[in-house]
């Protein structure tokens, strides 16, 4: 494993994890996961199909414990905390699938989004006018049930609504997924747009061209274990992602 720490050094540590190992039945996934995000930093998650990126996030999100390790965002601990929870204290999560209502308008999406959190942590009029500037294809169809949109619309909804809580950290599980490459590229755009709002994203992504155009520092998993922790310039000047993945 090679960590580049002054990479993240530089910057106020916003989420971190230390020795995390989770799995699904008698079997890890993941083990000995050990990583430091930086505050306003685009952290990217690759790596090989299987590799358990996705595995790693839902631990982050709070919704597959970990079996051991500790997960902190900032100096709070959250790794007994439930997903709720999490997106009480600012960390937000955009699942790859099944990420809106299909049977609501989008302006109902957008509602009920943060409506499970207290009052004080509901979106305010203010935090939703922000949103809807950064997604204007969200904000031009606030009438149209959700389940009319396309599979880029979608994804753009989902995102949207995640940042109606205003998160300190925004968690997102392969945001190009399945998309044309016009919403391809969109997506990147609007997750550089959060970003440059002070928003930390850690993003798990297949589209390893994408990744590394926007991201700051990049952790390859193969096989539930870091095989690398660096930056996108070190990955493609002095590594071949080819025998990373292979190992």
């Amino acid at each position: 494993m090679n960590i580049h720490g002054s990479v993240v050094s530089a910057r106020e540590i916003v989420l971190s994890t230390e020795g995390v190992a989770a799995g699904y039945g008698g079997d890890d996934i993941i083990s000995n996961i050990s990583v430091a995000v930086g505050k306003g930093s685009i952290f990217t998650v690759i790596g090989p199909n299987g590799s358990g990126k996705s595995t790693f996030i839902k631990v982050l999100a709070g919704l597959l414990p970990a079996r051991t390790g500790e997960i902190r965002l900032g100096a709070m601990s959250i790794a007994r905390l439930s997903a709720p929870q999490r997106v009480a204290a600012g960390l937000a999560y955009v699942p790859q699938e099944f990420n809106i209502f299909t049977n609501l308008t989008v302006g109902e999406n957008l509602r009920v989004s943060t409506e499970f959190l207290e009052r004080e942590r509901r979106a305010s009029a203010e935090q939703r006018e922000r949103v809807l500037a950064i997604f204007p294809e969200v904000a031009g169809r606030l009438g149209l049930r959700a389940g009319y949109l396309s599979g880029g619309q979608r994804q753009m909804l989902a995102f949207a609504c995640a940042m109606m809580a205003a998160p300190t950290v925004l968690l997102l599980d392969e945001p190009s997924a399945g998309l044309s490459p016009k919403f391809v590229a969109e997506i990147f755009d609007k997750v550089k747009s959060v970003n440059a709002m002070g928003v930390t994203v850690v993003m798990i992504e297949q589209n390893v061209k994408e990744a590394l155009r926007i991201a700051d520092i990049v952790l390859v998993l193969v096989n539930g274990a870091t095989r690398l922790l660096a930056t996108p310039d070190d990955i493609l000047t002095k590594h071949d992602l080819h025998k990373l993945y292979l190992g």
